[in-house]
């Protein structure tokens, strides 16, 4: 990626010039709505009424940003896309050799099997990586992808077929190896979350939703790493529009909800949630845009049973195909008690547009079926 120096600040305006960057290079994904849905996130929940409690009754019209349709499957071609723009207009790259020397990310080169409850899900992971690698081949930059040596063979040649060097690792050893690349070729390496210029690029979505829905009031986005949601946010700045983080909060994956209102961020989580694209702690940089500049109004966390219900409901209703990390996001405006009553108590009768980023869909049929049996 391009040195920290040249990076543009960290403002709505280097956003809307991301966008211009990228724009011929990743889709306008787009954005759907749903009468149902709404109607569940505007209706009282019966479980809260069985449990004597008084429930939330909000209300919600959801629209959902389909970047699961976008290239590769899911949002993180926009952060790649932005990275290399970036990275061919750093003074001195291209003389130095840049172009020839390429990019390196490491992936987990593995598909991940764990069991919640009765579910044994297989998720395969990666798409920063395969995201890079599409991004460079259609820059004619070499990439250099390093995997696991258990990754499945039709990963590997899935990556290969965007037309980067997989390089293959023993478990462990994927740091080390990158490090080695980097020495050897004088490739950069692309961070998926933590640089200035991948943050800029996820942050493009952000600035669609606000055209696509012009009367919108907030935005519901999955955290993880925190370069989506950082993005987002500061593509929302001076806007009026809100921001909300939405994770799991199965084994601690909540770590940004529980930094956000701790008021440290949290450095170290471990957790099999089945969102496991958002099991990363999130990372210094967008920190400090989530809750330093507090460009975030707030954080929030649902359980496996309520994501799966979730995930269910998109693929019934809405007709497209996410993986459960996507589905976050929708869970927390149709479970989560807290939201809902902030929501009830600051929109009022009149309600909230809602923008709920459905942020990938790369899970296999084997998956969702293991996922739901």
């Amino acid at each position: 990626m391009a040195q920290m120096s040249t990076c543009p600040p960290l403002v709505r305006e280097s956003v809307v010039d991301a966008r211009k960057l990228i724009k011929d290079h990743v889709h306008y994904t787009p954005v759907l709505t749903n009468r149902t849905l709404s109607k569940l996130a505007s209706s009282p929940r019966e479980s809260c009424l069985s449990r004597g409690r008084r429930p939330a009754n909000p209300t919600m019209r959801l629209h959902f940003k389909c970047e699961n349709l976008q290239r590769t499957g899911a949002f993180k071609a926009r952060g790649a896309f932005h990275a290399l723009e970036r990275l061919k207009k750093e003074p001195g790259w291209i003389d130095n050799g840049g172009r020839e020397k390429g990019v390196v990310a490491f992936s987990s080169g593995k598909e991940t099997h764990y069991q919640v409850e009765s579910t044994r899900l297989i998720k395969p992971r990666g798409n920063h990586a395969q995201a890079l690698a599409l991004a460079a081949r259609e820059n004619s930059i070499p990439a250099h992808i390093v995997m696991q040596n258990s990754v499945r063979l039709n990963k590997a040649e899935a990556t290969r077929g965007y037309g980067a060097n997989v390089v293959l690792c023993e478990q462990g050893d994927r740091e080390a190896v990158t490090a080695k690349i980097v020495a050897e070729t004088g490739a950069r390496l692309v961070h998926p979350f933590e640089h200035p210029d991948v943050i800029l690029g996820q942050g493009t979505m952000g600035l669609e939703l606000q055209e696509q829905v012009p009367n919108l009031d907030a935005i519901i986005t999955g955290c993880s790493g925190g370069g989506m949601i950082s993005g987002i946010a500061l593509s929302c700045q001076g806007t009026g529009i809100k921001v909300y983080g939405a994770e799991p909060e199965f084994e601690g994956a909540d770590d940004g909800r529980r930094g956000y209102y701790s008021g440290e961020r949290v450095t170290q989580v471990k957790t099999r949630t089945i969102a496991d694209g958002l099991r990363a702690g999130v990372g210094e940089r967008p920190w400090d845009i989530i809750y330093r500049q507090k460009l975030v109004s707030g954080m929030y966390a649902v359980s496996e049973d309520e994501i799966r219900e979730a995930t269910r409901l998109v693929l019934e209703r809405l007709k497209v195909w996410i993986e459960p990390s996507a589905a976050v996001p929708l869970a927390v405006a149709l479970y989560n008690e807290e939201f809902r009553a902030m929501v009830q108590k600051e929109a009022g009768e009149d309600g909230w547009d809602i923008g709920i980023v459905l942020s990938g869909g790369k899970i296999g049929v084997d998956g969702l079926v293991e996922l739901f049996s």
